[in-house]
């Protein structure tokens, strides 16, 4: 089988001149990323239809081309990745709201306004792009070890990507933008790591490593959902990929799985429906897990948590919850305020669809 309706651009940039460079696991990554959709083993994309620019190929003028390129050549039916592993920037903030841009290998930080891809140009060239497939990853922001932040001088640009930004590029039907962290977070690469944190675990999920619908297709919450809480657990909590869509009505195939090998044995999981499993997805390490429970008005002091691990802790706590106790709390603060941290989370989009009673 193939993936014929598939169509990649694949950016890596490490070697920045004006900037500070990024480890050489980002050019892994992108390298690693453009050869399993290419496989004909596994994500059966036609390789001629997988661009990858790295390093001294990735300039401002080459990605424009690489987009227009995709906005004269693709259809409503084409399934559309943009993968870019590189620095994102914060531009113009004296003046009102700073704007996010990519930053191409010839970034001038003197003129970021002209020599980034600002916001606006990149979602109109997104918004251009005819496919209702399209997802964009990007793993931005990369530390060289565990929590390495890099100062800036006030004459540079932010080193970041603003998540308003991110929500703003996924506007329209059909599209979805997956970033490795939060703006307030670094995209970890772990020393002597051959990919970042964030691409290992897309990797697996492309390799078809992941609980799946095993209907021979790589399905986009499935992928989101593996990826956010293998990151999460392997960064010890402080990285969290983000999920935006502000239209999309169809948990869309982007890639085969495993050449598109189907499991008739195994029926697809039912997604979404276990508050209990979601929270212990997003929360591994239980209602204390980022003060969730507390931040949500419970009393921490009522759990029974001693030699409970995360998901224990979970059930233990929702039982509790569902029986009248754990102070103020409610089943719905929980679901509110699990939402203010994962707004756009499919899992728990799909919950409250699924239990219209719990807004």
């Amino acid at each position: 089988m193939n993936f014929s309706k598939g169509r990649a651009l694949i950016v890596g940039i490490a070697n920045y001149k004006t900037v500070s460079r990024l480890p050489s696991a980002v050019l892994n990554d992108a390298n690693d990323v453009a050869s399993l959709l290419a496989n004909p083993t596994f994500c059966g994309y036609d390789g001629s239809q997988v661009t990858v620019l790295l390093d001294s190929e990735a300039t401002l003028a080459h990605l424009r081309h690489n987009l227009n390129s995709l906005v004269a050549n693709t259809d409503s039916s084409d399934s559309v990745t943009i993968f870019f592993s590189g620095h994102g920037a914060l531009v113009g903030g004296s003046s009102g709201d700073p704007v996010s841009a990519l930053v191409p290998v010839d970034f001038d930080p003197k003129s970021p306004e002209t020599s980034g891809l600002l916001e606006d140009e990149f979602s109109d060239f997104l918004k251009r792009i005819k496919s209702q497939k399209l997802v964009v990853l990007l793993d931005a922001c990369h530390a060289g070890g565990a929590a390495i932040f890099k100062l800036h001088s006030q004459d540079s640009p932010i080193l970041t990507y603003n998540e308003k930004s991110l929500g703003r590029l996924a506007q329209g039907r059909g599209r979805v933008l997956i970033a490795s962290s939060r703006a307030s977070e670094t995209s970890l690469v772990h020393p002597g790591a051959r990919n970042s944190v964030f691409t290992t675990h897309l990797l697996e999920g492309l390799r078809g490593e992941m609980q799946g619908r095993n209907d021979g297709l790589i399905h986009i919450f499935d992928l989101f959902n593996h990826v956010a809480e293998k990151v999460k657990l392997t960064a010890g909590g402080h990285q969290h990929p983000i999920f935006k869509a502000s239209d999309l009505e169809d948990n869309f195939p982007l890639a085969l799985d495993r050449a598109g090998i189907k499991d008739p044995g195994t029926q697809p999981p039912v997604f979404g429906v276990s508050l209990e499993a979601a929270a212990a997805r997003l929360y591994p390490l239980g209602p204390t897990d980022q003060e969730i429970w507390a931040r949500a008005g419970g009393d921490v002091s009522r759990l029974q948590l001693v030699n409970a691990t995360g998901r224990a802790a979970w059930f233990s706590a929702i039982r509790l919850l569902r029986l009248g106790g754990g102070g103020k709390i409610t089943i719905n603060a929980l679901l509110r305020t699990m939402l203010d941290d994962y707004p756009q989370h499919p899992e728990l989009v799909e919950l409250v669809r699924l239990n219209p009673e719990i807004r």
